[in-house]
């Protein structure tokens, strides 16, 4: 006769799942706690597997995970699959090429965006990254895109802008005049 599991748990692995449940950021720790949870609470496994939507196997597989390392071992374990094609490497040249003026390795554009900036890196390094994983490496090493500010201020006379942003001050200070048309509600000068 097979050994029956005893999924009743103590106070101290209690309080480790209620927090797993309410605060863990891994979605799945939460479900796999909230399992483990109404098993202690007496839920037989068939019955928790159905309000899981998972396999009756599934919630025994939590169980154990649960014994054998706490709540880090209810995390998704890693999965294998083909190794990244941007190293390490590859991000700190994107990191380096950011900060240049695109004129200045031979383009004839003034601003990067991802298209440019994944053409660039595919012509140097080779390396050929989709859109959606060009943006997908961006996003997971912080990079961020804002749109550039452009200024006149080299272009413009000192002396004139000095003597507009003097008139400009003046303006503010006065008082309003006339009253204004825009509301039904004004108030009296």
């Amino acid at each position: 006769m097979p050994k029956t599991l005893d999924f009743i748990l103590s106070e101290t692995e209690l309080n480790q799942i209620a927090k797993a449940v309410r605060s863990d950021k891994r979605p799945e720790v939460r479900q796999r706690a909230m399992g483990l949870r109404l098993l202690h609470e007496g839920t037989p496994p068939k019955e928790v597997a159905k309000l899981m939507s998972v396999s009756q196997p599934t919630v025994y597989d939590w169980h154990h995970r649960w014994q054998r390392g706490g709540v880090e071992e209810l995390a998704n374990r890693p999965k294998s699959g083909r190794p990244p094609k941007a190293d390490a490497a590859y991000v700190a040249r994107v990191e380096e090429i950011v900060e240049q003026d695109p004129q200045t390795l031979g383009h004839q554009f003034t601003v990067w965006t991802v298209t440019r900036l994944r053409r660039h890196m595919e012509q140097e390094t080779g390396v050929a990254l989709g859109q959606t994983q060009f943006k997908a490496l961006l996003k997971a090493n912080d990079f961020v895109y804002r749109r550039p500010k452009h200024e006149l201020k080299n272009l413009q006379d000192a002396e004139a802008r000095h003597a507009a942003e003097g008139w400009l001050a003046e303006l503010k200070k006065e008082p309003k005049r006339v009253r204004s048309t825009y509301s039904l509600w004004t108030k009296a000068v």
